[in-house]
């Protein structure tokens, strides 16, 4: 007997209970000075860093965009309307001669060694402003010699091309004979320019399509009294501006006039002084961008209360149907994703306008083959929360072939994008585990932000702060997960799980489901239940699976069932002994930390999980044994239980904070989530599991359905179901997570339930992760492990 016969049931429990909340008050406030190597430098950090922190929280605030001297050049030459002998605007005059650089060109101090085609036409803009008003003649000299040192630039393929330079170039070195400027290229060469924008423009009127107009009109400043401007300001916005691009809004005004687009110029120059961007308004897509970038680093808890004034904001301008919004293919994707994931109600229907590839190539972006809009909209694509959302469907699949193709037939020019794209395509949102993701971004991504439209510019703020708060969050992370792998490491011997032969030892791979998505350092009771969860959970599916006789599992089921009151004498074998010991002993310390936190006793609750999961796969036993083909519904009222995300899951619920009652447990909702990403990963381990399990003579969902198809259903027809199935279920997963209104559970609960989902795609991804140990232990040490491989200042030491 394990405790002495005087003592009653009831007056053990209440000893054991009493000792464990002691114990836990206990460690409450002795662990911060045990972890003091962690836990309190931690602290200091976060407290020492609170200016490093308000400094990003400004910049995330404040939108700061790169000047373009080829924009400010044609601004520059838009003509006064009562004295058109002189310019409209002066101050960017002024700029041009205050900003010319010492090899006699203009070009952003963000300029690239491999952007030399933008600096020829921003050099020769710029002198042609100069020229038009007869001022700065050195400065038109000095610009001259630039442009025939660096000439042969301009024909080279290699080099990274400004949108529409092929045409635009050409166009200012004629307007810049006409003007009598002794340009310094040979004859031949100039004829070679006029040459290739012959054939481009040949074949753009060939086209005669809506998107080759659209972008003939966006570059009608290179056409040289071709172009009929009174068409071209068709394409006017609300704010006056011509595809929000202010060079080609002043090439207008140069040829009419227009109270629309001179408001525009004036707004713009009222905003930034002397000097106007390449595209401007831009101020959604590019704090929804650090809004992004700031979750796809892992430092988004730092700005919540920051960003939701953002997303607040970005979803009134989405119900106005800003045009800020809508009229940018990316910034309308991108927002669409953004006010989705984080719980806003927006409609699909927006997306209507790209729904496939044809539509797509009518915008500017869609003509010019811009991926990052492509990107965006295949992002977006994947945030399906019903199973019926045909326009997400439709833009999936075009949008999946169309990156594939550019992929595949190397039509991407530059080496960050082409990464990004083959990224992005084989580890969608829902199968990416967000610190391997973060990790990536972190060591891989180009936090420059550099974009190409007419000139290349930056928006945003200095992204090596963002970088360095990236890396001390993800090295601090790192500590503590060795810290609790190597407690986990000690609980699984301590239960003497280790000495269990017929066990797969994957203590390791439950942690990393754990640490790779719920990292932030105040879920640790959380990593530890669901990593204790699984590791359980693997040790009695195994049991379950051949590792146990059948009276052993009778055994382990009686002895689970009644609980208390376990004398040794009720062990048939050690190996149920350790089994029930080990659940016995971690049902009851988790139920009492849980009470700490929930204000009530859960762990019946707790007992009832594990329960219905070793019911559920009892039936599954009984089934191999005595070879009982059940219905496909019988499966899977059986399968959902047995996969054993229940002990993982549910328990976890009561430790990420709110208190969660009797109501809530018992909703609907709290067992349709359950149910769902049960299915998820049951579908997904079947499918992977397939052959395996034909060989062994087990049978699963796939199987059931060719045996009870009769010959009408082949292998590869419920493969295509099932993944389908996921697919829907999934989407059905996302839409209660995200749903708002009627929801009792807590959406920081419901997250656990997208979590589960995205780690069961992501480890069934090519097969059975479980079976995968190079790909696994390669994931472990990347979140565990392995350092960062970056090189940044520390702000943080150096403040502590």
């Amino acid at each position: 007997m394990l405790f002495p016969s005087n003592f009653s049931a009831v007056e053990v429990k209440g000893i054991i209970w009493r000792l464990t909340c002691f114990l836990l008050l206990f460690l409450r406030l002795a662990l911060p000075l045990a972890w003091g190597g962690i836990w309190w430098p931690m602290q200091a950090v976060l407290k020492n860093s609170k200016n490093f922190l308000d400094k990003i929280r400004e910049r995330l605030l404040k939108v700061e965009l790169s000047v373009s001297a080829y924009d400010t050049a044609w601004v520059a030459m838009v003509p006064s309307s009562r004295f058109p002998g002189t310019p409209y605007f002066p101050e960017c005059v002024d700029w041009i001669i205050d900003n010319q650089l010492l090899d006699g060109s203009w070009i952003s101090n963000h300029h690239k060694p491999y952007a030399t085609k933008e600096a020829l036409s921003s050099t020769l803009a710029c002198v042609l402003a100069l020229r038009r008003w007869n001022v700065g003649e050195e400065y038109v000299r000095k610009g001259l010699s630039f442009i025939g040192s660096n000439f042969s630039s301009s024909i080279n393929e290699q080099l990274q091309t400004p949108v529409g330079f092929s045409i635009i170039f050409p166009g200012m070195i004629s307007y810049a004979i006409e003007m009598g400027l002794d340009l310094p290229l040979r004859e031949c060469d100039i004829d070679a320019m006029f040459s290739m924008r012959e054939v481009e423009l040949r074949r753009e009127v060939e086209k005669n399509s809506p998107g080759s107009k659209a972008y003939l009109a966006f570059v009608a400043e290179g056409l040289c009294g071709l172009q009929d401007w009174q068409e071209v300001l068709s394409y006017q916005r609300k704010n006056g501006s011509l595809f929000n691009s202010p060079s080609t809004t002043a090439a207008a005004l140069c040829h009419i006039r227009d109270d629309k687009s001179f408001n525009y110029l004036c707004s713009i120059l009222q905003k930034f002084g002397c000097s106007v961007p390449t595209t401007y308004p831009l101020d959604i897509h590019t704090q929804l961008s650090m809004i992004d970038k700031l979750e796809k680093l892992g430092v988004s808890l730092h700005f919540i209360h920051d960003t939701r004034g953002i997303l607040d904001r970005a979803y009134r301008c989405w119900l106005e149907k800003d045009e800020e919004i809508y009229s940018n293919v990316a910034t309308c994707a991108m927002t669409f994703r953004l006010l989705r994931m984080h719980g806003y109600d927006v409609s699909s229907n927006a997306l209507s306008p790209f729904v496939d590839v044809r539509h797509f190539k009518n915008t500017v972006q869609g003509y010019i083959g811009d991926l990052n809009a492509a990107i965006e909209l295949y992002k977006a694509s994947q945030v399906q929360i019903s199973r019926d959302e045909p326009i997400l469907k439709k833009l999936n699949s075009w949008v999946t072939y169309f990156l594939k193709e550019e992929l595949n037939t190397n039509s991407i020019n530059s080496l960050d994008i082409s990464q990004e794209v083959d990224y992005t395509l084989r580890f969608p949102f829902y199968a990416s585990l967000e610190r391997l993701e973060h990790k990536r971004n972190i060591e891989c991504s180009n936090l420059d932000n550099l974009q190409m439209l007419k000139t290349s510019f930056v928006a945003s703020m200095n992204n090596n702060d963002l970088k360095e708060l990236a890396v001390d969050a993800f090295s601090s992370s790192q500590l503590i997960c060795r810290k609790e792998l190597q407690y986990l490491e000690s609980w699984v011997k301590e239960s003497k799980l280790d000495q269990l032969g017929f066990s797969r030892q994957k203590h390791m791979y439950c942690y990393l489901s754990a640490a790779s998505t719920l990292f932030s350092s105040e879920l640790s009771s959380v990593r530890l239940c669901w990593a204790k969860g699984g590791v359980l959970t693997t040790v009695v599916d195994d049991f379950f699976d051949g590792g146990g006789s059948s009276e052993e599992l009778a055994n382990l089921m009686k002895l689970v069932e009644k609980w208390h009151e376990i004398h040794e004498k009720d062990f048939c074998s050690e190996n149920v002994k350790i089994i029930f010991f080990a659940l016995y002993n971690t049902i009851n310390e988790l139920g009492a930390k849980a009470f700490v936190i929930q204000k009530r006793d859960v762990t019946n609750h707790m007992i009832d999980i594990w329960l219905t999961m070793m019911n559920s796969m009892m039936k599954e036993a009984d089934w191999l044994k005595n070879n009982i083909v059940p219905s496909l519904d019988e499966y899977m009222t059986h399968a959902i239980p047995s996969f054993a995300l229940g002990p993982i899951i549910l328990p976890s619920l009561y430790f990420v904070g709110p208190e969660l009652s009797e109501n809530i447990i018992t909703h609907s909702d709290y067992y349709k989530l359950y149910e769902l990403v049960s299915k998820v990963g049951r579908l997904s381990n079947d499918i992977q599991g397939f052959e395996r399990d034909k060989a062994q003579g087990k049978l699963n969902s796939l199987s059931l359905l060719v045996l009870h198809g009769n010959g009408s259903v082949s292998e590869e027809d419920v493969r295509r179901d099932a993944w389908r199935m996921i697919d829907s279920t999934r989407a059905e997963l996302l839409g209660l997570v995200l749903q708002n209104e009627g929801s009792l559970l807590p959406r920081a609960c419901k997250e656990l339930f997208w979590k589960m989902s995205k780690i069961l795609h992501f480890f069934y991804r090519k097969n059975d992760g479980f079976t995968s140990p190079d790909e696994m232990m390669g994931a472990v040490n990347a979140v565990i492990y392995e350092p960062l491989k970056v090189k940044v200042s520390n702000h943080f030491q150096s403040r502590g």
